[in-house]
């Protein structure tokens, strides 16, 4: 089976109590969990940074944005360094603690269908959906870029 100019390669993310689904094109990179340096007086969300490349780079449990867990095993976790794509200079990228290694999955035009229940999506996610029949959750990367710079700001 070969893909279709329809189809786009996609990662999906474990993360507590759900499943994430982002291009291929937003993940820079998959790294070990480290125990973050933590930022005083940010939200329980926000981890703290980690330093990669140069960058003191914020870490987010989205389960705990998102209200689906309020707590995240971090033993055998991985970080996904994620592209921001707001253009903001001191915030190039970000990264979300993940539960295990992220999965590359090619995603057809038929491939993914809107879940809908009626219900508004969760903080940080744009929509939920269904990938070949098993729930999972499409961030709203925009957001949750302005949700980190904010709370950078507030912390500060």
């Amino acid at each position: 089976m070969s893909a279709t100019q329809a189809d786009i390669r996609g990662v999906l993310i474990a993360v507590t109590e759900g499943r994430l689904l982002l291009p291929n094109a937003s993940v820079a990179e998959v790294i070990t969990f480290a125990e973050p340096e933590a930022v005083p007086g940010a939200p329980d969300w926000l981890l703290g940074r980690i330093p990669w490349q140069g960058w003191r780079l914020p870490v987010l449990s989205f389960a705990r944005l998102a209200g689906l867990a309020g707590q995240e095993r971090e033993y055998g976790a991985k970080v996904v360094v994620i592209k921001a794509l707001g253009g903001h200079p001191k915030l190039p990228y970000f990264a979300l603690l993940t539960q295990g290694f992220p999965r590359l999955v090619t995603v057809s035009e038929t491939g993914l269908l809107v879940s809908d229940d009626g219900r508004p999506p969760p903080l940080g996610v744009r929509m939920r959906t269904l990938y070949k029949d098993e729930p999972v959750l499409i961030p709203d990367l925009d957001s949750i870029e302005l949700l980190i710079r904010d709370a950078l700001d507030r912390a500060a």
